[in-house]
């Protein structure tokens, strides 16, 4: 391929428009190949122009000297200008003479006419294995076509370059022109040189021409271009701290020529830690143990199957390791105004201390028991727990902090600031006693200290709890002590209850309960006759009555009331059982019908033993008298 045409191939590489070329007649010298029988002559040269000339014969012999055809003429004054053949690929001689008007041969002529338009096989074109670097120069080698060659041998080759569009050689793919041959048949054919290729696939097209121009069956050869590094990503990479070594491996990808392992020449991918000896893998991936306590930085890099070398931005990752595990204290004494607050400082050079996991736990000192642990905060690097110490029995007590640094490490500590091992002794508050009691509907009590005086404008807590069956169940209501410590309350009427006063103490006085009082409230009824005398036989006395249901209207519905009876020297007798209503009122009417009962005085009273349920002892009405007549 000639110099211009490989240049303007190799930067255009388009398809180039195909010109049809009408070739015509072609007037070549005796030693030159043509691939059309129709071979022009001059008529000057063959047969001549001797004086005297009436007419020409014409005859054409093959390459062994036999005649091929007949005799066959024309006029002097006006000869042949075009000679045709056979078809058969050959050298043929054309012989001519002129002849005067009597048939005498004047002058006698001869030339050679070679036809061949049989195309050589094609020749082999052969680009390197595997893929090109973007500035690597492409080299051709090309192998001759395989013989036998054609009559005519061998003019040279075409070559024509394309990103797959498939142009021929040549303008025709019938017929290659001297100026279209770009490499002589006795040139070198290893390493033609095409110069630098773009990225992607690029086809060389060659055609082995004969001598008399007739192209072979196009040979392809196809460049394989990768102008571009491989791109590396990594993973592994944790976000934040890791409390142990870390596997990171670099993964290297590439579109075109690919990163498949083929042996040490091919590609390569490696990873660095801190910018020591790096670790490298055939193929895509490296890997490789990131350890010890710090800050690494990760560095990659690969070779694709190319031989383009490709690297990450330095650091490509950071890798953060702390294995030492934080440090914990306690306060080095208690807060006097908070004796209950538990406060532990966790420290850590490295990822720092947790803000969210820790915790500070209780038990016995001296003892195996597990720790208890207590509801911690944690915040700033600080543990903080409240210890409910009115909780626990009187005897010494021994802590646990337990710390955490970002990086998920744990450490004990049971030792203060500035050492001492972390035991409170408990009552860790002062201690207070509450005395209460309970007269006239009042309860009233006192509280002060142990072996000390009462303690004025302290909250507390009278609760009563109110018998089943009774709204509400509960009720509380607040007191604050005197001078002296004492308080008091006015119990509002209502069911049974037990009445107890509690104090829940201050960050330095102990919580404390008084005894509980129990209050059995008997169930309150009325009951009325409707009339003081009833006449043997004659109307029904009737009686009603109501039972008191203060705090008890949903329990009071089919409430059993019993009606009982007596006279003088005998004791009550009950007579008749009734359900009391929603509201608790009750009615019946009672017939006199025995005539021993004329003259008698009776006392009625209605009498409630009470059910489950229930919020009130038992209870009876005022008796109510009816006599007999």
């Amino acid at each position: 391929m000639s110099a211009a045409r490989l240049r303007r191939a190799a930067g255009v590489l388009a398809a180039a428009a195909v010109v049809l070329l009408l070739l015509p007649l072609q007037s070549r010298a005796a030693e030159v190949w043509q691939a059309f029988p129709q071979f022009t002559i001059d008529p000057a040269q063959v047969p001549g122009y001797p004086a005297g000339g009436e007419s020409v014969k014409y005859r054409i012999f093959d390459s062994l000297g036999n005649p091929v055809g007949a005799v066959f003429g024309a006029f002097a004054t006006n000869p042949l200008k075009v000679v045709e053949v056979p078809p058969a690929p050959g050298a043929y001689k054309l012989e001519s003479w002129v002849l005067d008007a009597d048939g005498n041969e004047l002058t006698r002529v001869s030339t050679t006419l070679r036809f061949d338009d049989l195309a050589p096989s094609p020749p082999g074109a052969v680009a390197p294995a595997g893929w090109l670097r973007g500035e690597e120069v492409a080299l051709l080698d090309l192998q001759p076509p395989a013989a036998p060659l054609p009559l005519s041998g061998l003019r040279g080759y075409a070559i024509s370059i394309d990103r797959g569009t498939a142009v021929h050689p040549c303008a025709s793919p019938a017929i290659c022109t001297e100026e279209e041959t770009d490499l002589a048949a006795d040139a070198s054919l290893d390493q033609i040189p095409l110069g630098t290729l773009p990225q992607g696939a690029t086809y060389a097209r060659v055609v082995a021409i004969s001598g008399s121009g007739v192209p072979s069956p196009v040979s392809t050869a196809t460049f394989r271009v990768d102008s571009t590094a491989p791109s590396i990503s990594l993973s592994g990479i944790p976000d934040g701290w890791r409390n142990r070594p870390v596997t990171v491996s670099a993964t290297a990808t590439d579109p075109l020529s690919g990163m498949a392992a083929a042996g040490p020449g091919g590609p390569i991918t490696a990873i660095s830690v801190d910018g020591g000896a790096a670790t490298m893998s055939l193929g895509d991936t490296a890997a490789t143990l990131v350890s010890g306590s710090g800050v690494h930085e990760i560095d990659a890099s690969a070779r694709d199957a190319a031989g383009n070398p490709g690297e990450t931005d330095s650091p490509a990752g950071l890798v953060r390791i702390d294995e030492d595990p934080p440090e914990v204290a306690f306060a080095r004494s208690q807060d006097p105004a908070e004796p209950e607050r538990i406060e532990a400082a966790v420290s850590d050079r490295l990822s720092g201390p947790s803000p969210t996991a820790g915790s500070i736990s209780v038990r016995l000192a001296g003892t195996r028991d597990r720790y208890e642990e207590l509801p911690t905060r944690v915040a700033a690097g600080r543990l903080v727990a409240h210890w409910d110490s009115d909780s626990y029995p009187p005897g010494k007590y021994e802590f646990l902090a337990t710390g955490f640094d970002v990086a998920g490490n744990a450490a004990p500590g049971t030792d203060r600031d500035r050492g001492g091992r972390m035991v409170l002794v408990n009552p860790l508050k002062a201690p207070v006693s509450l005395t209460t009691k309970v007269s006239d509907g009042r309860f009233s009590g006192r509280l002060r200290r142990v072996g000390g005086g009462g303690l004025a404008g302290q909250r507390v807590a009278i609760v009563e709890s109110f018998a089943g069956g009774a709204d509400p169940s509960r009720r509380t209501t607040m007191r604050t002590t005197d001078a002296s410590g004492a308080f008091s309350l006015r119990l509002a009427p209502g069911p049974s209850r037990d009445v107890l006063a509690h104090f829940a103490g201050t960050p330095t006085l102990t919580r404390s309960d008084g005894a509980t009082a129990h209050l059995g409230i008997a169930t309150g009824l009325r009951l009325r006759a409707s009339t003081a005398t009833a006449a043997i036989g004659g109307r029904p006395v009737v009686f009603s009555g109501r039972v008191r249901a203060r705090g008890a209207k949903r329990a009071v519905r089919g409430l059993p009331v019993e009606l009982q009876f007596r006279y003088r020297g005998a004791g009550w007798r009950g007579f008749r059982t009734v359900e009391a209503d929603r509201r608790g009122r009750f009615r019946y009417a009672y017939r006199f019908s025995d005539d021993d009962s004329r003259g008698i005085r009776f006392q009625f009273r209605a009498h409630v033993k009470g059910r489950e349920g229930w919020p009130y002892e038992p209870g009876t009405s005022r008796p109510v008298s009816v006599t007999g007549r």
